[in-house]
């Protein structure tokens, strides 16, 4: 099982759909692993295309599988608007260490809603770093059961 440090650059986003009708959208992303959530800045009148490069990072434990980026549009006066999601699987970039930026698809009904660009880099936390090292255990079952 995967645990360590997960690490996510929030790159932008393009297509996205224009919630706000009388004035620019101002996005920002909502990131959440498993019960972490954490969320950007918002992206002020940069409408459909913002740009954040921000970087979040997340403690990864067992039981893993994705990453989920919601995109919401930030108004003043009324209640966010949700614009769409993006659900990165996680299990290839615990097979490769990392995944340069990469374009995802932001859905929103089943329906594409534009894309998200995130890199992802995740390390991994070796079993000495918990303070347990198997090897080098003393007074245990090995020790005992040796004359």
């Amino acid at each position: 099982m995967a645990q360590g440090t997960l690490e996510v650059v929030l790159v932008s986003a393009k297509g996205l759909e224009d919630s706000d009708f009388l004035s620019g959208m101002d996005p920002y992303a909502i990131l959440t692993c498993r019960t972490q959530e954490k969320k950007s800045s918002v992206a002020s009148g940069h409408g459909s295309a913002p740009e954040w490069n921000e970087t979040f990072l997340f403690s990864i434990s067992g039981g893993v599988s994705e990453l989920k980026i919601k995109i919401m549009d930030s108004d003043s006066f009324t209640q966010d608007d949700f614009v769409g999601e993006a659900t990165i699987p996680l299990e290839p970039l615990f097979a490769e260490g990392s995944i340069p930026p990469t374009s995802y698809n932001v859905v929103k009904d089943q329906e594409f809603r534009g894309e998200i660009r995130v890199g992802l880099t995740f390390t991994e936390q070796r079993s000495s770093d918990r303070g347990f090292d198997a090897e080098e255990s003393y007074g245990g079952w090995k020790q005992s059961c040796v004359d």
